[in-house]
């Protein structure tokens, strides 16, 4: 185990101050994750260097179009997440500790080797995913720092629940992140994700502030952010909040965890999304889960050139040159492009 940073004692108990559920967390309990546990008064951090995934992924996977594009990431997790929601595609890893009596599977290793297996395999950037990175923040915070040091960027894919400060001492070790903005409910984030909306959308918000490039990702579930009404709010907040060159992925939905009972997304909403951010100003719009649509293309905002052919996780042409659109020379904005 690991001493956790970011929490306070109380009396009776230690109140967790990593994300904005702030646990209050009694001596041998756990906070929400699962893996943050108060021990004699002491909170520690029950998934340092447990890793449960690892792998050297596309960074089109994450999905990252706007980092490095074609090149690989290594993508790490722990178990645990802040957010239990009620579709989760990762939920054996991510729900593990509820679902299994806190349970933390794992395989012991270091943050030095996570930044040697990503230097070996070539990837470009080390990724932080498939689970909630926050919940492995210590953790996270030694890889990202070494991994600066040895020249591999460090990227998250989160869900953006996480406080102000331990965003901003993580921050000067990230290059880039993409954040799930999941829908635009209050009560949806209540009762399907297990937060709320508000917390994300200030940590979206602090994140471009502080110089991290991001990427948003929205998965249009059915009966809860397929309609036009959400698409076009989320949309307006990329805009006025993040910047049109923010790229905004919407992405298909297919049956998972609790909701195997609802019908994969119509892609005619998801075509509605793209047209409704195009609409509002955002430079780049992709449609995912979808593959042959041609909505996993990045083209000129200028002069609508075809710059980034893409099938899958997988590039099949790929035309800028020095960031830049061959036909009339805008700047594509992002991270390595």
């Amino acid at each position: 185990m690991k001493q956790a940073l970011f929490y306070d004692k109380e009396v009776g108990y230690v109140k967790c101050e990593l994300c904005p559920h702030f646990c209050k967390i009694r001596p041998g309990q756990t906070g929400i994750c699962g893996v943050r546990k108060n021990q004699d008064g002491i909170l520690y951090s029950l998934v340092y260097g447990r890793i449960v995934a690892a792998n050297a992924d596309p960074i089109e996977k994450k999905p990252l179009f706007h980092v490095y594009p074609g090149s690989r990431s290594f993508s790490i997790a722990t178990v645990g997440c802040n957010f239990s929601c009620k579709f989760c595609q990762n939920h054996d890893i991510s729900q593990m500790p509820r679902g299994k009596n806190g349970r933390i599977a794992g395989q012991h290793t270091t943050a030095s080797q996570i930044v040697l297996a990503a230097g070996r395999a070539a990837c470009k950037t080390i990724a932080c995913t498939y689970t909630e990175p926050t919940i492995y923040f210590e953790f996270a915070l030694d890889i990202a720092r070494e991994a600066q040091e040895q020249g591999i960027h460090t990227v998250l894919v989160t869900n953006g629940y996480i406080n102000k400060e331990p965003l901003k001492e993580l921050a000067p070790f990230v290059s880039a992140a993409n954040v799930d903005l999941k829908g635009w409910d209050e009560n949806f984030y209540k009762n399907i994700i297990g937060g709320d909306l508000k917390s994300v959308l200030e940590a979206i918000v602090l994140l471009k502030k502080l110089g991290i490039w991001v990427e948003l990702t929205t998965l249009v579930v059915p009966g809860f952010v397929d309609n036009e009404n959400t698409l076009s709010e989320i949309a307006r907040f990329i805009v006025k909040e993040c910047g049109v060159e923010t790229p905004w992925h919407i992405s298909r939905f297919y049956p998972h965890f609790q909701y195997t009972d609802l019908p994969p997304t119509d892609t005619r909403i998801l075509l509605l999304g793209k047209e409704i951010g195009r609409a509002e100003g955002l430079r780049y719009v992709y449609t995912g889960n979808m593959p042959g649509e041609n909505g996993e293309n990045t083209n000129c905002y200028q002069c609508d050139t075809l710059l980034v052919k893409r099938y899958g996780f997988h590039i099949e042409k790929n035309t800028l040159k020095n960031g830049c659109c061959p036909s009339c020379g805008a700047v594509i904005d992002g991270v390595g492009m």
